[in-house]
């Protein structure tokens, strides 16, 4: 997950090239960074339950396509979904990997307010991935991840704010994408031979939506939201596609004194399920991710190994970022 990809090195060019200061030659969104005048009401976000939701996925096993735990796990996924909207949907789609395997992926997608046409696309991934490549010990580098940060915490977040909108309607229209083969990119031995081999599910969908015509007014993407101590950065692909979108959500999460996890640092960019969704469907949207390039794998500590279960999840983490991905799809009514 999370290479550098040519098509992400052009952003990095065309970046630069526009002063740092994307969207000038693409489409904008109208979205204002301002923060609401008069006060919303934001349902409250409960940690212990996204936490739960978490677990839960995290005790099938890794959700890696072709396993039963993949099937169980997204069982699972559509049934807690429809306890909060009928409106469910399950993309079924044959994908084939980088190393040639043909995968049973399934998109699986969560509507509130159909009828409303002002939507917001949240999104996450909800596989994990096959190989844990980054593994300190060679000896793991082929075997799966546990995927309780890159994968699994995103998942549980979205599902907290799909409950708190079962009992709170947002007001507005709002589609949860889980999308599925987002981490089963090359092997680390490849060293980068195929391009596009990440995101997958995203690229069908965006090539594919669950409603013909779909558009949103932005997007969220949350991916590796759970441990502690994060450092979500404003990273490259999401400033030069959603600037406005981004500086929004900063904003949000500045306001509720957050300012120590929403850091004002443009970073470098990043292949996620984001890029095709801006790229494909044209839908401005921000990938919340724990990046700090200081790093010495950019990302937390336990990426791509056996150590990504749930004794890094922190509470405290799927609670700051639930809680401003709460506030900013209330006060966007």
């Amino acid at each position: 997950m999370k290479k550098f990809t040519l098509a992400a090195l052009l952003i990095s060019v065309l970046w630069l090239m526009t002063g740092c200061d994307g969207n000038k030659n693409k489409k904008t969104s109208s979205e204002t960074v301002d923060q609401p005048k008069e006060k919303v009401f934001v349902p409250e976000f409960n940690a212990d339950s996204a936490y739960n939701f978490v677990a839960k996925q995290v005790a099938f096993g890794p959700r890696v396509p072709n396993t039963p735990a993949h099937l169980k796990c997204a069982a699972w996924l559509e049934n807690t979904l429809l306890r909060f909207t009928p409106q469910v949907v399950v993309q079924k789609a044959k994908l084939r990997a980088s190393d040639g395997t043909m995968l049973d992926a399934r998109n699986i997608i969560a509507s509130f307010n159909p009828e409303n046409r002002s939507r917001v696309l949240l999104c996450a991934h909800w596989d994990s991935r096959p190989w844990a490549d980054h593994d300190p010990d060679p000896a793991n580098h082929r075997k799966p991840v546990p995927g309780a940060n890159d994968g699994a915490s995103g998942v549980g977040v979205l599902l907290e704010i799909a409950r708190q909108m079962n009992m709170h309607n947002p007001g507005l229209g709002v589609d949860i994408v889980l999308f599925d083969a987002e981490d089963y990119g090359e092997h680390q031995e490849l060293q980068g031979n195929t391009d596009h081999s990440w995101a997958l599910g995203s690229q069908h969908w965006a090539r594919n939506p669950h409603v013909p015509g779909y558009s949103a007014r932005f997007g969220i993407l949350l991916d590796m939201v759970g441990a502690a101590s994060p450092a979500f950065t404003m990273e490259q692909v999401s400033m030069y596609y959603a600037p406005d979108i981004m500086r929004k959500v900063w904003n949000t999460a500045h306001s509720l004194g957050y300012q120590a996890y929403f850091q004002n640092r443009k970073t470098g960019p990043i292949t996620d399920d984001h890029l095709y969704v801006n790229e494909i469907i044209g839908i401005p949207t921000i990938d919340i991710i724990d990046y700090d390039p200081n790093r010495e794998k950019g990302f937390f500590d336990q990426w791509h190994t056996v150590e990504d279960d749930m004794d890094i999840i922190s509470k405290e983490t799927l609670r700051v970022v639930g809680h401003t991905v709460l506030t900013v799809v209330y006060s966007s009514r």
